[in-house]
């Protein structure tokens, strides 16, 4: 059954969007959700510092970084995270809940990207920008304080099919990830797995509006074969980093993600996997009402702290 500490948040949630106007185009919906974000954050945890941004040059176009890091001079493990949002909304503002307190949990630093949004900005603008702050961490590690041996990606949802991408990308590269966080992960653009029908009419994603939100993505449909698009195609998986994938019951995307970390496993790389009992797609934006999302967030920063120790 739904988890029923989700019902109040789910009430507040719809609540709240129930203000987007009929028609609303994408930059609606972005702007929406940056109100719905600011007006539902959690207090920021004690000793994390959010105000640093940097801009980083990219061939796609300069992209926003903001850096969540807990206080103190030392050299700290990076996490560079991307948000959800379909690809065409979302900022490192509205998932700030979640990398702050990746940042206090695991005392390191989380660099928030702010990548190119569909359909403006179609594949490959937003991986293209991702693989850009990668390498800007890496050579600018000193100067931000962080371990460039130390170097995880993650995010949630259409953040972790980047960050999934971002672990191909980088794999048989002079630069190392030391893990890949994957949350609720779109992995393909396939619809025919069973979550499908089954949460086909689940909270905060609609299979209905699936089709449209890929093509925003990925107008071309050639590019949906791309493995940096669907990290799920790709020939092989062997040789990437461990990964921690948390899926969500009731969610239309959990048997991507199940049938990923399935794959990897296969290849020979370490799984960790959260089968998100009772839960739903974006379960982390819960977390002041739903004891489960906080203890999640916990097993992900746990399991980050062990890839942080373990590579030094």
């Amino acid at each position: 059954m739904l988890n029923t500490e989700l019902e109040p948040f789910l009430a507040a949630w719809n609540e709240k969007w129930s203000r987007l106007p009929q028609g609303a185009k994408p930059a609606d919906r972005r702007a929406l959700f940056e109100v719905i974000a600011r007006e539902m954050r959690l207090p920021t945890p004690e000793g994390v510092e959010t105000t640093a941004e940097h801009w980083v040059p990219s061939a796609a176009g300069d992209v926003r970084v903001r850096i969540f890091r807990h206080q103190g001079d030392q050299i700290q493990p990076c996490l560079i995270y991307m948000h959800g949002g379909a690809w065409m909304q979302g900022s490192p503002e509205t998932h700030w809940d979640i990398t702050a307190r990746i940042a206090a949990a695991n005392r390191q630093t989380v660099i928030s990207v702010d990548y190119a949004l569909a359909p403006e900005h179609p594949f490959p603008a937003a991986i293209t920008q991702c693989q850009d702050v990668v390498r800007w961490a890496n050579a600018n590690a000193s100067a931000l304080g962080i371990d460039p041996e130390r170097i995880a990606v993650g995010g949630d949802s259409a953040g972790a099919n980047l960050a999934a991408s971002l672990a191909l990308a980088f794999r048989d590269s002079d630069i190392r990830i030391i893990g890949q966080l994957l949350v609720y992960p779109a992995v393909d653009f396939e619809m025919q797995r069973p979550a499908y029908v089954e949460n086909a009419h689940a909270p905060l994603l609609s299979v209905a509006g699936m089709p449209a939100v890929n093509a925003m993505y990925c107008p071309n449909p050639e590019d949906r074969r791309n493995p940096l698009a669907a990290p799920m195609l790709a020939e092989r998986h062997d040789g990437l980093p461990p990964a921690f994938v948390a899926v969500a019951q009731y969610d239309p995307l959990r048997d991507d993600g199940l049938d990923y970390a399935a794959k990897l496993r296969e290849s020979g790389v370490s799984v960790e996997l959260d089968t998100g009992a009772g839960l739903i797609h974006g379960y982390l934006r819960a977390m002041d009402y739903c004891a489960a999302s906080r203890d999640n967030l916990g097993r992900m920063c746990s399991w980050l702290d062990q890839m942080n120790r373990s590579a030094t």
